[in-house]
């Protein structure tokens, strides 16, 4: 086990069975970097930080594992996954394609209720914005974008969108806490100018633009950096 492990407590139904609520507090805890990339765990471990039974947890890394949050090694090692220049590469441009599938189709059920509630939301990122709440950051970005692409009564998209920020929360918040630049533009205001304008065009390209400003450029940065250290340290 690396350090101690830090799994805060989420708002969960109360109807919700053990197995249920473990894992959706060890996901939020996953999906929003508590857990940094190369963390080992431990079923017991995890148990400890969670005060729950073996049981549930090992129900909660089961699935987080079809999910790959989770990478399961053997001889009961796990450990968060690693972040890759390729994988990275490979998730962020996925990302972009559903979401801006997710918002496109998403654009004709949008009110203006609620863009005055996705409004809301965005003023909240910019108080915090310059702050060391990184998770609360995260949060608020996952709200912005979740309001939108719930809008669509259709939509089949958002699990598949929560599934790639569950695979990006640890590395994005591992390149947050390096104090990289998160946002270069406020990309939020484009898209919700788009919403307004109701131009779908527009839309798919401040989406774009929100991603890669929010974590590509950044990620990159820090991917490369993180290079160049290991070839001068085996220089």
């Amino acid at each position: 086990m690396t350090g101690i492990l830090e799994i805060p407590t989420i708002d969960v139904d109360p109807r919700a069975t053990d197995q249920e609520s473990t894992y959706l507090r060890l996901r939020h805890a996953i999906m929003t970097g508590f857990l940094a990339p190369e963390t080992t765990l431990t079923i017991r471990g995890l148990a400890e930080a969670m005060e729950v039974s073996p049981t549930p947890i090992r129900e909660a890394v089961r699935r987080l594992s079809t999910e790959y949050a989770i990478e399961v090694l053997g001889n009961r090692r796990m450990r968060i996954p690693p972040m890759s220049s390729a994988r990275f590469e490979e998730v962020v441009n996925l990302r972009i394609a559903v979401e801006g599938h997710a918002a496109t189709r998403a654009l004709p059920y949008v009110s203006s209720s609620l863009i005055r509630e996705m409004t809301r939301v965005d003023r909240q990122m910019d108080r915090i914005l310059g702050s060391p709440d990184r998770a609360g950051l995260m949060i608020l970005n996952h709200e912005f974008h979740r309001l939108l692409y719930s809008a669509n009564p259709h939509q089949a998209a958002l699990p598949v969108v929560e599934s790639i920020w569950l695979q990006l929360g640890p590395f994005q918040r591992q390149v947050l806490n390096e104090g990289l630049e998160f946002y270069q533009i406020d990309r939020h205001k484009e898209i919700l100018g788009a919403l307004r304008r109701r131009d779908a065009i527009a839309l798919a390209v401040a989406i774009e633009a929100d991603i890669r400003d929010g974590i590509y450029r950044s990620g990159r940065q820090y991917l490369e950096d993180r290079a160049a250290r290991q070839i001068g340290l085996s220089a």
